[in-house]
């Protein structure tokens, strides 16, 4: 399962991954076109980057993910690299607060020169830079995050692609199921205020318009949700979807059971992972709240890649294998093992781009060949030239125990009318034996 998403000095966290082995031979230096070198790309080096909140609210469970990128780059470094390049990861932290993330994003374009920005996490903060990053013509890939904007419209950010479902079809998936299974449900909303809130609402309302009794909205940073939950008990809801942070379904949690409000709970995938949600009960309620994991224990929810309550599904034998060998401290996390499934996306991105890379060659790549990507996504992505959004779907599932028990198959759609179906065009996909993507056939 992957679950994810104050102002303070931005720090630099360089996860500067070095060769373990020989580098086959490059071929030459690769060009931009009139023979410049391509920005970020040496003979044998790609550098990247990224944005993450390392610190601040938005750092439990989200600072892990570049942790999990960096070990799968260092994996692929050990066996070769992509076309005997090994790949730079450099990190910068933005606290969650999108007047950091424009501060880091120039670091990283104009003064590391970065090839490519890879997963920035964050609807907020990754609006804050989208524009910039397409007028310097600098590939935006697999943002972190949901949001249409960074697939609906590829003529308007021709270099921005989304990786994760967005939440407009999480919204529609959720929505269906409601109307299907819970025909009577009194439901309320709880949204973050910012697109990940908005287009989880245009999704639902396709299914569930005249169910829905209440729509509270909050603030990233305002954690006092006391308001919003009275709001949704007043109005007699009995079935709340959420499409918030971790730390938000941890403050739902409590602050309904301080007025003894019980409804059941639906949490978009975003808010959804039970171990950290577990323990920033823990820390919210000092202690008072023991065994947080519990509390969402019949909680529904979705599941796009498959994650550590699955240990023995290919791919987290692959994920395992790779922390055990290239992690850094601590243990193997949902949070990392959605760095490392981006990873993995990057990597066959950069070899559809062939042996001499440019900027404007990955991004043809993801056009041309993305769509057909393998990896541990349990639905297709979307990539064309007149898509850039990323995963088509998802299951819908149920907690138990921190485990979830699927209540569908796989199910996927696109934006706006397009039909919910059942889909298991992935279910046989599996990871090559040395964990490296086979290479896609070369764009151009």
């Amino acid at each position: 399962m992957t679950r994810w998403h104050g102002r303070v000095a931005p720090i630099m966290v360089a996860l500067t991954t070095a060769a373990l082995v020989a580098a086959c031979g490059a071929g030459g230096r690769p060009d931009d076109g009139g023979g410049a070198a391509a920005t970020g790309i040496t003979e044998d080096t790609v550098r990247i980057g990224g944005h993450f909140p390392l610190t601040g609210v938005a750092a439990p469970g989200y600072s892990e993910i570049p942790s999990g990128h960096k070990a799968y780059y260092d994996y692929v470094n050990a066996n070769g690299g992509v076309h005997g390049r090994t790949i730079e990861f450099i990190v910068r932290d933005d606290a969650y607060n999108p007047t950091n993330t424009s501060q880091v994003t120039n670091e990283l374009v104009l003064s590391d020169q970065i090839f490519a920005m890879v997963g920035g996490l964050g609807t907020p903060t990754h609006s804050a830079v989208v524009d910039f990053l397409n007028g310097e013509r600098v590939p935006d890939l697999l943002v972190s995050s949901g949001s249409l904007q960074w697939g609906d419209a590829p003529g308007a950010k021709p270099f921005t692609f989304g990786w994760q479902p967005d939440y407009e079809i999480e919204g529609k998936i959720i929505g269906r199921w409601v109307r299907e299974n819970l025909p009577d449900a009194r439901v309320g909303l709880f949204l973050q205020d910012d697109d990940f809130g908005r287009d989880g609402e245009q999704g639902v309302r396709r299914y569930l318009d005249d169910q829905i009794v209440e729509v509270t909205r909050y603030t990233s940073g305002n954690t006092d949700v006391a308001p919003q939950i009275a709001a949704l008990q007043a109005a007699g809801v009995d079935l709340v979807l959420g499409f918030n942070t971790p730390s938000y379904t941890a403050l739902t949690q409590l602050a309904s059971l301080k007025t003894n409000f019980e409804p059941r709970w639906f949490y978009s995938n975003v808010g959804s992972d039970p171990a950290l949600v577990g323990s920033l009960l823990a820390r919210f309620s000092e202690g008072a709240v023991r065994d947080g994991a519990s509390l969402l224990d019949d909680v529904l929810t979705t599941e796009y890649i498959p994650g550590v309550d699955a240990p023995d599904d290919p791919w987290m034998r692959l994920w395992r294998q790779v922390w055990d060998t290239h992690g850094a401290e601590g243990e193997l996390t949902n949070y990392r093992v959605f760095g490392m499934s981006q990873a993995y996306t990057f990597v066959q991105a950069l070899q559809a781009a062939g042996p001499n890379p440019t900027r404007e060659g990955i991004v043809e790549a993801l056009e041309k060949v993305g769509g057909g990507f393998s990896g541990p996504a349990l639905a297709p992505f979307r990539y064309s030239a007149d898509s850039h959004l990323g995963i088509s779907g998802m299951q819908v599932i149920e907690l138990h125990g921190g485990v979830g028990q699927e209540l569908t198959p796989v199910l996927v759609t696109d934006i706006g009318d397009a039909p919910i179906r059942e889909d298991d065009s992935a279910a046989d996909d599996a990871p090559p034996g040395d964990g490296i993507p086979d290479v896609p056939p070369a764009v151009g």
